[in-house]
This record gives C-alpha cells, sequence and structure tokens, in this order.
C-alpha cells in the first residue's frame, strides 16, 4: 500500500514527463534514490507503452511502442518535419538515414564504443548515399525479395534516393526547403535536434546527446527492435569498403 503522499509525489513526476517529455537534475536524483517513488513511476509509464531513462542530468520518457501515446505519428512527421509533399517512403528513408549517422558514431553496427565525437553534414550524406549505391548493386529482383525478407521498401528507397535532386549538393546554404539530398538530411536534422538526440555544434557539424547515446545503448542494437535491418546495412558498409 502507498501513502497519499507518494503517489502524489510520483503522479506529478509523471505529470512532469508526460508535458515536458524530461525532467530536471532534482526530479532525476528523486528518481534514483527513491525506490517507492521509481516503482510508481514506472508503472505509470509502462500504462503507456513507454520507459524512462536518466542521460546526463535528466529523465527522459520515451515511447517503446507504436501503440504509446507519446509515440511520434507519421502524419505529424510528415506535416511538422517534411516536405508538404511527403510519402511513405520519405519516412523509409527518413529512418535509414537515422540508422546510418547512429551507426557512424560506432566502430559497429554491434558494438556501444563511441569513435567519433562529431560528424558533419556532407559526411552523414556521403555515408547514406554509399548504403544506397550499395543497393543498387542488387537487380530489380532482389531488391523485391529483400523488401519481403525486411518487411522494409529497399527497392523504392533507391527510386526515392535517385529522384532527389542533386545538382546543387555542393550548396553550402541549404535547409529543409532545398529540394536535395542535404536538405532532405536538414529536415532529419531538425527532427533529431527537436527530439533532443543531437546537438548542432556549428559548421555543419553534429553530435549525439546523452540522451541518444542511453538510447542506443539500450535499444538501437536490439533485434527485436530494428528487425534485423541494422544487419543488413552492416552487410551494405562491408560490400562498399570491399568495393
Amino acid at each position: 500500500m502507498y501513502e497519499n503522499e507518494q503517489v502524489l509525489a510520483a503522479f506529478r513526476l509523471y505529470s512532469q514527463l508526460s508535458r515536458d517529455g524530461q525532467a530536471d537534475t532534482a526530479s532525476m536524483r528523486q528518481y534514483l534514490s527513491n525506490d517507492m517513488l521509481r516503482g510508481l513511476v514506472d508503472q505509470f509509464v509502462q500504462e503507456v507503452d513507454c520507459t524512462i531513462i536518466p542521460a546526463g542530468d535528466k529523465l527522459y520518457l520515451v515511447p517503446i511502442a507504436v501503440a504509446s501515446p507519446f509515440h511520434v505519428k507519421n502524419a505529424t512527421l510528415k506535416k511538422e518535419y517534411l516536405s508538404a509533399k511527403a510519402k511513405n517512403i520519405d519516412l523509409y528513408l527518413m529512418y535509414v538515414a537515422i540508422l546510418v549517422l547512429f551507426g557512424e558514431f560506432y566502430d559497429s553496427y554491434h558494438s556501444q564504443n563511441i569513435t567519433r565525437d562529431f560528424i558533419t553534414m556532407f559526411n552523414w550524406l556521403e555515408s547514406v548515399d554509399a548504403r544506397i549505391q550499395a543497393l543498387k548493386e542488387h537487380d530489380q529482383e532482389a531488391l523485391l525479395k529483400l523488401d519481403a525478407e525486411y518487411d522494409f521498401n529497399w527497392s523504392q528507397l533507391v527510386e526515392k534516393w535517385d529522384a532527389i535532386d542533386d545538382l546543387r549538393e555542393s550548396s553550402r546554404q541549404q535547409d529543409g526547403r532545398t529540394n536535395s539530398r542535404l536538405g532532405f538530411l536538414s529536415q532529419v536534422q531538425n527532427f533529431l535536434i527537436q527530439q533532443g538526440l543531437i546537438t548542432e555544434l556549428g559548421n555543419q557539424e553534429i553530435t549525439l546527446t546523452e540522451k541518444a547515446k542511453t538510447i542506443v545503448q539500450r535499444y538501437y542494437m536490439d533485434t527485436q527492435y530494428n528487425r534485423g535491418i541494422l544487419e543488413f546495412l552492416s552487410s551494405l558498409e562491408n560490400r562498399k569498403e570491399g568495393a
């Protein structure tokens, strides 16, 4: 049985997390030091298919299932972060771009050892392009088989990437409104910044936040969440390096 004040304290913390997506240092210390409070808050967040991640000096509320009311819906992603004409394939490309970005900070897709402090937008672009170029080495029939195997639109992904205008890639004055591959990555970058997963360092350099690093450690490498897609991206990386 919990005392009324314990329940209220736990609910206040849960309310802060649900409202802001995060809680401050004092709340994190209270959460980590008070077993009773932590147990209650954990029960609250489990009811909405979320988990709590302490990272750096804050607590974060992170959805772990599509059914969670805190999960960012596809319609929201298209409306708020991508172009007005965005389709589902844009979301697939966004997902792959994020996986590639995270992977660039580690020595492999199965390691939690950070190997770099930052990456430039152009290096990120080159890494995404290299994997898609490796995908293009598969013929159409092979790509369709890969679609079925991974439940992922690899074939359409190649078509989408090729369709994006890359004539202005050399321009450094690009943002999410620019119809280019770098412009697309700028849209993805804005989403990641809003979610507190990356930070801009200037000179088109970005780095992972403590929140992102913790999520990678807990979920990024887990096949339950990535459905084997990381292994496939890793094979594309090896294919690229062996070329």
